[in-house]
């Protein structure tokens, strides 16, 4: 009985440094765990915001790209009106003339 006794004591004995342990660790790395954190968290948000200034610099970039082709082929349809008008005239033209 003594012995099983000594062996509890023992065990709680271990325990407790344990536990004294683990706060200490937990504690330091609070400690600097919190530095850590801050700095990563800093460094996450500088990360997005970067991203962010991208995203909004590639929909620019696509929407003056979309802007340009629209008005590309307003110009191509602007021509293809303007020549149809030209031939319809020319063509008015040779009739009187034929006449």
């Amino acid at each position: 009985k003594k012995e099983i006794r000594e062996k509890k004591k023992m065990r709680k004995k271990k325990e407790k440094k344990k536990k004294k342990k683990r706060k200490k660790k937990k504690r330091d790395i609070g400690e600097i765990g919190k530095r850590e954190e801050e700095k990563k968290k800093g460094k996450t948000e500088e990360k997005k915001k970067k991203k962010k200034k991208k995203k909004k610099k590639k929909k620019k970039k696509k929407e003056k790209k979309k802007k340009k082709e629209k008005k590309k082929k307003k110009e191509k349809k602007k021509k293809k009106k303007k020549l149809g008008k030209i031939e319809k005239l020319e063509k008015k033209r040779e009739k009187e003339n034929k006449r």
